[in-house]
């Protein structure tokens, strides 16, 4: 019987062969004291994230255990972080010009690996609530949001031809 080979993080909290081309990870600093704790999450000015692109800030609930995506966005960036509870974030690179195209990503992110993680457009992405309480992810997208022209295409993030990823805890 041949044994697998382990997944290895050579980055904390991250698995994967290699980085999606144009994704950007920025684990974050917590200052703390007795009065309790800050912490900065994305400036404006910088320019890794491009948060001189950020149009408008969301915040979206999760019930533990649910699965939101996958979802694409043609032109819209996003700048997703985990502010309350633990998420799995999955990204799926459909973009057939990138150095990356087809390879998936799974970034972990909260209260325990606090990070913000910038979502180029073109990047199927979803997260899944890995914690025992509600899950908090801030969004901050390049575009503001328009019923009428919405950027944004889905895929069932359990039954799809397109990507090749179950949404289940690895046990290894």
């Amino acid at each position: 019987m041949e044994l697998e080979k382990p997944r290895v993080q050579n980055i904390p909290g991250f698995y994967g062969e290699k980085l999606i081309d144009g994704v950007v990870i920025n684990d974050l600093k917590m200052f703390s004291d007795e009065r309790g704790f800050l912490m900065e999450l994305l400036r404006l000015d910088d320019k890794k994230l491009k948060g001189e692109n950020i149009r408008q800030i969301i915040a979206s609930y999760s019930y533990p255990k649910m699965i939101k995506g996958w979802h694409l966005h043609s032109k819209q960036e996003d700048r997703l972080i985990c502010v309350v509870g633990m998420v799995k974030l999955a990204l799926y690179d459909y973009r057939e010009d990138s150095p990356t195209y087809q390879v998936l990503n799974e970034i972990f992110m909260g209260e325990k690996c606090p990070r913000v993680v910038y979502i180029p457009p073109g990047i199927f992405h979803g997260t899944k609530n890995i914690g025992n309480k509600i899950s908090v992810v801030i969004g901050m997208p390049s575009l503001l949001y328009d019923p009428e022209n919405v950027d944004e295409r889905r895929v069932n993030p359990l039954d799809n031809d397109i990507i090749p990823y179950n949404w289940n805890c690895r046990m290894e």
